[in-house]
């Protein structure tokens, strides 16, 4: 984010495009890695007309993350693998494939195995889709994540690429798609979009397919731990009910500023002014108790302070959106982490935030807004992320909000009603005057492998499993 309210995709993302874009994509292209993968400008969109009519049910969080659940999916050259967390390997190799990086240039052969979900039937017929995943990718592997949907009308979407990933950069540089659409639905950088909400056409159903990566000849294997999608389907809305005030609780979660790393490795997204996802990002992360060694960042010149910003930055970085918003990258950043998971969702309100500080669980938060809108926030931003800590006695919101000169200005305490307000809405008016979208409820929620019953409970409250 940056304190001048700039153009994002993250000002549009719930708003319908304005023209079908070129480069549809095909289930053959798909499913090869080396197709759709053009680079293009970040695409526009406009807003569309409000929904006629809103769903009881506003979100569907669903994931695959058992040994029961990987053995029931089909798999080619896949296992599942048991233990306190169970997941998805390579066992034998389906073929080999040429992968021509767009980002270095460079073409390499890679064994793949495939493993490719059951169909989940949304239980929230959806205008948008965003998948999740988290795993571990040892030097000389990767994986990529593909979703493939069944419309209202009974028609079927394209296989379309999530996301082409790895926690290093090493092998591939991770990226997003763009250019992939059939005319009816657009996929924007992380999100599956149907492109005319107002027609009433939805997403009713939906699989998904990784294809794991690995080195020709070596035994290496990325290994799958959680893998899943938010389906959801908001109303247009410029403003959301108030919430009642339910719980004062703060949490100790450690306070970085973006704005000290101005300047700082301009090749993944111009410094830290850009930095508000990873560093909320490796906030929460610190705040489970995890961190990078001495030796992951032995890369950052040692004249800067909190490295781990830099790190978080470089390992969250998409080559194709040219940033470090990606928000399905950054949970899965935060699941490289000895035991963590992350998802990204949407929630209702501040009394899901409440129920989640309670359990002891911190989120990261979407918004835009002008500056007259955030009191005491001092800027205006078209997409910015926060961390949400706690709420003061008068249910007041407390951020630890990256836009800030330095760490100790990070703690911040918005007014609820305000706060809440720019979070929820999905319809919003820039500085310029015209309608621009905001975000909806979008958070990433980063918690243990293995919760807490209290946590396993907050969870489940707001949809997460």
């Amino acid at each position: 984010m940056t304190r001048a309210e700039q153009p994002s995709r993250r000002t549009v993302l719930a708003a319908a495009v304005a023209a079908a874009t070129a480069g549809a994509a095909s289930p053959a292209a798909a499913a090869s890695p080396a197709a759709a993968a053009s680079p293009s400008a970040r695409p526009a969109r406009t807003p569309a007309a409000p929904s006629s009519k809103a769903p009881s049910g506003l979100v569907d969080n669903h994931a695959w993350t058992s040994y029961a659940d990987w053995r029931d999916g089909t798999a080619a050259g896949t296992r599942a693998v048991q233990g306190a967390r169970p997941g998805l390997e390579i066992r034998t190799p389906e073929g080999r494939v040429d992968y021509p990086d767009p980002h270095t240039g460079t073409t390499a052969t890679w064994e793949y195995a495939r493993w490719t979900s059951p169909v989940h039937r949304l239980a929230v017929p959806s205008t948008e889709v965003i998948a999740s995943w988290n795993a571990r990718t040892p030097a000389g592997t990767w994986l990529q994540i593909e979703l493939t949907g069944t419309y209202s009308d009974g028609t079927d979407t394209p296989w379309y690429v999530m996301g082409r990933w790895a926690a290093g950069d090493q092998d591939i540089r991770r990226t997003s798609v763009d250019d992939q659409s059939d005319g009816r639905s657009t996929v924007w950088t992380d999100t599956f979009a149907i492109d005319d909400a107002a027609s009433g056409l939805r997403l009713v159903a939906y699989r998904l397919r990784l294809t794991l990566y690995r080195k020709p000849g070596t035994k290496a294997t990325p290994t799958v731990w959680r893998l899943g999608a938010m389906g959801s389907d908001i109303p247009d809305r410029f403003t959301v009910p108030a919430s009642a005030p339910g719980l004062a609780r703060e949490l100790k979660v450690p306070r970085y500023s973006q704005e000290i790393h101005v300047g700082q490795y301009p090749e993944y997204d111009n410094g830290g002014e850009a930095w508000c996802s990873p560093t909320s990002s490796q906030m929460i992360i610190e705040y489970w108790g995890r961190k990078p060694t001495a030796a992951d960042l032995a890369w950052v010149k040692p004249e800067y302070a909190d490295p781990q910003v830099c790190h978080a930055a470089r390992f969250t970085f998409d080559y194709q959106y040219d940033g470090c918003g990606n928000w399905p990258f950054n949970a899965a950043y935060a699941a490289t982490y000895k035991d963590l998971q992350g998802v990204v969702t949407r929630l209702r309100s501040l009394t899901d935030l409440e129920t989640l500080i309670a359990a002891g669980v911190p989120a990261i938060t979407s918004q835009s807004f002008l500056a007259s809108e955030l009191t005491g926030a001092g800027y205006g931003t078209a997409g910015h992320l926060m961390t949400v800590i706690g709420f003061t006695a008068d249910g007041d919101v407390i951020a630890n909000d990256p836009n800030s000169p330095d760490n100790d200005a990070v703690r911040r305490v918005y007014k609820r009603r305000e706060w809440e307000n720019i979070w929820l809405r999905t319809k919003r008016y820039n500085a310029a005057g015209n309608v621009v979208s905001g975000t909806g409820g979008v958070c990433y929620l980063y918690f243990p492998a293995h919760p807490t019953d209290a946590q396993r409970k907050a969870l489940a409250a707001v949809g997460v499993r």
